[in-house]
């Protein structure tokens, strides 16, 4: 089990350490290559994405993969399928999810403040 401290520094490990050889960054770049990586965490998935592929669809049922797309659109677009906004934690920079239908999260989405709430 790794704190969320500890992901983080993993994280820059496996992007920047020659340590990491294979999963280095400077090994597939220089090598022109690709690497895939699952990853479940959101700050660690983040840190090591450089474009992303959003699954779309009915879980267990149907999915559809989109193209490769820059880590913000991606993120923005998977994100936004869930209805979840984050915000920057102003001490550490890490995101932090809004609560539904708090002001950060209405500004966010474009909602005027004195509209309905958002379902």
């Amino acid at each position: 089990f790794l704190d969320s401290e500890q992901r983080i520094i993993a994280s820059k490990v496996i992007k920047r350490c020659d340590l990491m050889y294979a999963l280095s960054t400077r090994f597939i770049l220089h090598a022109k290559k690709t690497a895939f990586v699952i990853e479940h965490d959101f700050i660690m998935a983040t840190y090591l994405a450089d474009r992303v592929i959003v699954f779309e669809g009915e879980p267990a049922r149907r999915a559809t993969a989109t193209p490769p797309q820059s880590l913000l659109s991606g993120m923005n677009r998977f994100l936004a399928s869930l209805e979840i906004t984050f915000r920057r934690d102003p001490t550490n920079y890490r995101p932090r999810v809004n609560k539904r239908n708090s002001i950060k999260d209405r500004e966010q989405k474009g909602a005027p403040f004195d509209s309905p709430l958002m379902v």
